[in-house]
């Protein structure tokens, strides 16, 4: 099969377009053929290797991806919960956390808990590829009326944002929430997603033009950080109250900063360090303040469930960038890289 691989870390030049072998699936697997697959961060650190360095060489990644169902495994034939079952020919996009199924969390359906919980592509072969293959348990129907790229950009993204939000910090009706990083994907979902939940949304970007387009998508005020100071802004922004969410994803100086701008009670919620892994915290501002720090690292089955009937509901849309053919894997790294793009960037195979 036509495939892009890696055989050593390095930039995107490491990055071939080659012929792989095609995947064999065990019993309680599915085989799908791949229409398309979409881009995140994690795919350049695990390329990198600055993140992962379990990888197995050479290596397809890409955890992001929608398509057909090819084949079935012997055992996948009663009802798994995500599907009424999985049949060949059906289309279907992919749910990128693998885990055990077996364990305690897993039963209960707190997936992202579980002790062998990871990404697709990581260190099983990802969907920079014709086929990939993957538990059964982590194949959903596509929505009617959605496409093969829409539903590739959908689920890493919206998962985190929906866990993040509405499971861990709990936003409700009227409050504010400040929202950093609007051109990402994770951002982009988590703008549609506090604007569903009737949230005052403030967000960052570092161009007038993302953030227009973040206006666009319902929030309500914007901050160019290399223009203002985005601390400040937001205090003037409420009047010096603060804000009751902070959706976080960078981490550095940028964490730091955040949680002098929470109000009283306020939460802020963190899925990622890309600017860097360490942050200083006065313990005491903290504990007087009542304040809640919460990780989050992807979502479980619910949560995906949930946004999924939104996305086929129309009440959430993923924003798609620019679509790259399956060979042109290391341009479409090179534009996330730049930090160009506003919304997902898309391979079609």
């Amino acid at each position: 099969m036509k495939s892009i691989r890696f055989h050593e870390f390095g930039n995107a030049d490491v990055l071939r377009f080659e012929e792989a072998p095609k995947p064999t699936i065990n019993d309680n697997e599915v085989l799908i053929q791949l229409k398309a697959a979409s881009l995140n961060h994690l795919d350049i650190w695990v390329r990198s290797g600055t993140r992962e360095r379990n990888t197995p060489l050479p290596h397809i990644p890409g955890s992001d991806g929608a398509g057909i169902v090819a084949e079935v495994g012997k055992q996948v034939s009663v009802p798994l919960g995500n599907v009424a079952s999985v049949k060949v020919g059906e289309r279907v996009l992919i749910s990128p956390g693998l885990s055990c199924g077996e364990c305690s969390y897993c039963k209960q359906q707190r997936e992202n808990l579980c002790s062998q919980y990871r990404v697709l592509g990581t260190r099983e072969s990802g969907t920079y590829a014709e086929f990939v293959q993957l538990p059964a348990r982590n194949v959903f129907p596509i929505p009617e009326k959605i496409n093969f790229n829409e539903a590739a950009a959908f689920p890493l993204v919206f998962l985190t944002a929906y866990h993040m939000l509405i499971t861990l910090a709990q936003l409700q009706e009227g409050e504010t929430v400040l929202i950093h990083g609007a051109g990402s994907g994770v951002g982009i979902a988590a703008i549609q997603i506090a604007k569903l939940f009737n949230a005052k949304i403030i967000t960052t970007a570092g161009s007038d033009e993302k953030l227009q387009q973040a206006k666009n998508l319902g929030a309500d005020e914007v901050i160019n950080y290399n223009e203002k100071n985005f601390s400040d802004e937001v205090k003037r922004i409420t009047d010096r109250k603060g804000v009751d969410v902070v959706f976080e994803h960078i981490g550095g100086d940028v964490f730091e900063k955040s949680i002098f701008l929470l109000r009283k009670g306020g939460r802020l919620v963190t899925c990622g360090a890309t600017k860097g892994y360490e942050a200083k915290l006065d313990l005491r501002y903290l504990y007087s303040r009542h304040l809640t720090l919460l990780g989050s690292f992807m979502g479980t089955s619910n949560d995906l469930k949930s946004v999924l009937a939104l996305l086929a509901e129309g009440k959430l849309k993923p924003i798609i960038d620019s679509v790259f053919p399956l060979a042109k894997a290391a341009d479409a790294q090179r534009r996330m890289e730049e930090r160009k793009q506003f919304g997902k960037i898309i391979l079609e195979i």
